[in-house]
């Protein structure tokens, strides 16, 4: 047993060794390993990754690649190179890594997954005349939750932290609206599974990460079976609605996927569509209240339209203030990775001719925050929130940005890009909107102190959709007394 045990060891070691060792060919992009065998640079990926990507891009350039917990990650921050990832889907995969994530963060598995039948079932639920009724449901559930909120008392100021009261409303009003659960009869129950996913929202990142300590192992366990068995109250039981939730449970099934993991892909979607859009919304309302003059032109704007207290949403079709706002909120506030496996040995043309070889087994990550949206090239002065970022002089959307001179065709990827562009985003966009039309037309709504500044984010968040702030800003609201 001790022979056995000190081969096992031995095996184990040389493996290590050799993993450790790895050199970089002439054709590789620069190499950087780190001080730690095997861990290489983990911590700092994990602890601040915009900050540690951009230490790296001043060292080794646009390309390089850097060891993280035993895998290789070429990184990738030439914006104008970005098709050569984003359009390779032979040599590179993107649904592996995503399979590892969900069973990591949803104790999920779906061996048989069919991402182009699922994204053509989504696109026909998220886009056109289905879109439209969507829009519609979610606009009824969102005035009917904040009118619960401050029905009660409809003369004195409530106070809240603007985070919590943007995630809640839209996250309970987006619950209600996918999982076809009617507000009248699961508003208490919405309630609840707005608790327990915050629970679960806020070790997310732990999670994907595999660095959970055994409490918070036990918390994320006993969070999932709650969120489990709240969200298969709302399952539907007959086959005669023809409704998103109800088609993609369909779609499970027709993959051979049992009962038990067709719960838990519920807690992938209910991610998947709520897991972003309250957060955006904070970024969106914090700026516009700590910066009185975006404020006034968005306000401005929404009054030329004529508003009135059931506008129909393609009255909001025509907002270029407002949709440079989000624009420049997500650009400031949006930071996933795009990841691909690499599954066999490549050579990668960049825009200005370079070549580089990628070795089969690694993994090619963009991460478009660093570039193009926080690249001083691209957007100057990218640190600071300019609500008419996105807006030619005539008040148009401005859609021309350059890098080294050459027009981009990616100057801001908060949806992701290519064949793999977030197929919900209209959906999600539709959502801010009519969340910030019913807080400002309804609602007296104000900062508690007028000279607040926004918090930081939450470093750990960078690599999974929108941030979230360390910290908070309160605010004060009440009805308007003219409703």
């Amino acid at each position: 047993m001790i022979w056995t045990t000190l081969i096992l060891f031995h095996g184990v070691l040389v493996l290590f060794l050799i993993l450790s060792n790895r050199s970089r060919s002439k054709k590789e992009p620069p190499l950087d390993k780190g001080i730690i065998p095997w861990l290489g640079h983990a911590l700092d990926f994990g602890k601040d990754a915009s900050k540690f990507l951009t230490r790296m891009k001043l060292k080794h350039g646009d390309i390089f690649t850097v060891r993280v917990a035993g895998h290789y990650v070429t990184v990738l921050l030439d914006p104008n190179s970005y098709d050569a990832v984003l359009q390779d889907s032979i040599t590179l995969d993107f649904t592996r890594y995503a399979q590892v994530l969900m069973q990591r963060i949803f104790s999920l598995s779906l061996p048989n997954h069919n991402a182009s039948t699922e994204k053509a079932l989504m696109k026909r639920h998220f886009q056109g005349e289905s879109l439209t009724c969507l829009n519609s449901v979610m606009q009824g559930n969102l005035q009917g939750l904040l009118q619960s909120e401050t029905l009660q008392d409809r003369e004195n100021w409530k106070q809240a932290g603007l985070f919590n009261f943007c995630y809640s409303l839209l996250f309970r009003a987006g619950y209600l609206t996918l999982f076809g659960a009617e507000q009248t009869n699961h508003n208490r129950d919405s309630s609840a599974v707005y608790k327990e996913f915050r629970k679960f929202d806020s070790l997310l990142t732990k999670m994907a990460r595999n660095m959970l300590t055994p409490e918070e192992k036990r918390i994320t366990g006993s969070v999932r079976q709650q969120l489990w068995s709240l969200l298969s109250m709302v399952l539907p039981g007959g086959k005669t609605e023809d409704t998103w939730l109800q088609n993609y449970l369909q779609h499970l099934r027709d993959e051979g996927v049992d009962e038990e993991m067709q719960r838990r892909a519920m807690l992938l979607q209910l991610w998947a569509t709520q897991g972003n859009v309250g957060p955006a919304a904070f970024w969106l309302l914090g700026f516009l209240l700590t910066n009185p003059e975006a404020m006034n032109a968005v306000k401005k704007e929404f009054d030329s339209l004529s508003l009135q207290a059931d506008l129909p949403f393609d009255k909001l079709q025509n907002t270029p203030v407002f949709d440079s706002v989000l624009n420049e909120t997500l650009r400031l506030t949006a930071a996933p990775f795009i990841t691909r496996e690499v599954l066999r040995n490549k050579t990668l043309c960049m825009a200005d001719g370079r070549e580089y070889a990628i070795r089969r087994g690694d993994r090619m990550c963009l991460f478009p925050y660093i570039s193009p949206q926080m690249d001083p090239e691209i957007h100057q002065e990218p640190e600071k929130f300019k609500y008419d970022r996105f807006l030619n002089s005539n008040g148009s959307e401005r859609r021309v940005f350059y890098k080294g001179g050459k027009r981009l065709k990616y100057y801001t990827m908060p949806w992701g890009a290519g064949k793999n562009e977030c197929v919900g985003r209209h959906f999600a966009i539709s959502c801010i909107k009519q969340f910030l039309l019913t807080v400002l037309t309804r609602l007296d709504l104000e900062l508690c102190d007028p000279h607040s500044a926004m918090p930081k984010v939450n470093a750990s968040r960078y690599g999974f959709g929108v941030l979230q702030p360390e910290g908070d800003l309160e605010i004060r609201y009440k009805l308007r007394c003219t409703l």
